[in-house]
């Protein structure tokens, strides 16, 4: 008697327990009685007939994101790996489908990203298939979503995350890029180093246009200066040969002066006798005259001419 009282009482709690369940958020659930569908179950403590209803499959209504790498071949002949990231996620309102219709959604899913890229990218060069991407990534989107949706399966965005050419293709790639790159490089100095010879021509014209203008200032001051000291001497009696004598042979020792105090300088080897300064005048005063002589010559014979 005792051990019909035990086994009534665990048929009870079996029968207690397996008359509820629990389903998870975001997860739906569906019952089959003796092996028909009844009902699709969503969050929360749910209700069944024991031994009767079953639990037949769970699935998740959360967001899943497959990754599938495609092998193709681009219009140029370039082998590439293309990697396609699918975010997909089961419609609530077509559990059923997704759940009846389709066993293997992943594999699906891969045999269109499959059957698109594959159409697309040999349509396109290598530098095409970097640039339009986007376009291969929306072709893959359009064309499983058409087909995903009849299976309860929203297509809520397609990636093209990596694409990878052959290793020789690559390295090729990269030593074009590096002789690019030096290309503009080698511009970029030369325009620089131009840049620097016509600037440094600029400073040289300018710095010998100042220097010729400072030494004409220069032999400007020293003739005004000359004049003024031809004045002051006049007016103590002193002829204008004596006085231009007597500049000369002062002009002549200060020179020698200056050239003994610098000892950094160059020596410079300068007659410096008594009679230096008067066969340097007379020197002067013969040439100045034999330029007068010439010019005279030459303005004759100009006047004959025009005669």
């Amino acid at each position: 008697m005792d051990y019909s009282i035990f086994i009534f009482v665990l048929a009870g709690l079996f029968i207690l327990f397996s008359l509820f369940f629990t389903v998870k958020q975001q997860t739906a659930v569906s019952i089959e009685r003796f092996g028909k569908f009844q009902s699709i179950r969503h969050s929360g403590l749910q209700l069944k007939i024991p031994v009767i209803d079953k639990i037949a499959a769970r699935i998740s209504l959360k967001i899943q994101q497959l990754d599938v790498i495609v092998e193709t071949k681009t219009l140029d002949d370039v082998f590439v790996k293309i990697k396609v990231s699918v975010q997909f996620v089961v419609i609530k309102d077509k559990v059923y489908d997704a759940i009846y219709k389709l066993e293997y959604p992943h594999d699906q899913i891969t045999s269109y990203v499959f059957d698109v890229v594959r159409a697309e990218v040999p349509k396109m060069k290598l530098d095409d298939v970097f640039v339009k991407k986007d376009d291969i990534a929306i072709a893959v989107k359009r064309e499983v979503q058409e087909s995903m949706e009849t299976y309860g399966y929203d297509i809520i965005k397609t990636l093209v995350t990596d694409i990878d050419p052959d290793a020789q293709v690559k390295a090729a790639m990269n030593r074009i890029n590096a002789a690019e790159r030096e290309k503009v490089a080698a511009q970029y100095e030369g325009d620089a180093q131009r840049i620097l010879i016509v600037e440094k021509a600029k400073a040289e014209a300018e710095s010998k246009r100042l220097q010729g203008q400072g030494i004409a200032d220069q032999r400007r001051e020293i003739a005004r200066g000359l004049v003024e000291s031809v004045d002051v001497l006049n007016k103590v009696g002193i002829s204008s040969q004596e006085a231009s004598a007597l500049i000369v042979v002062t002009q002549h020792y200060d020179t020698l002066q200056a050239v003994g105090q610098d000892t950094k300088s160059n020596l410079i080897l300068l007659p410096n006798s008594p009679q230096a300064g008067a066969e340097m005048l007379n020197n002067m005063i013969a040439s100045f005259a034999a330029s007068n002589q010439i010019g005279e010559i030459i303005r004759k014979e100009n006047n004959k001419k025009r005669e």
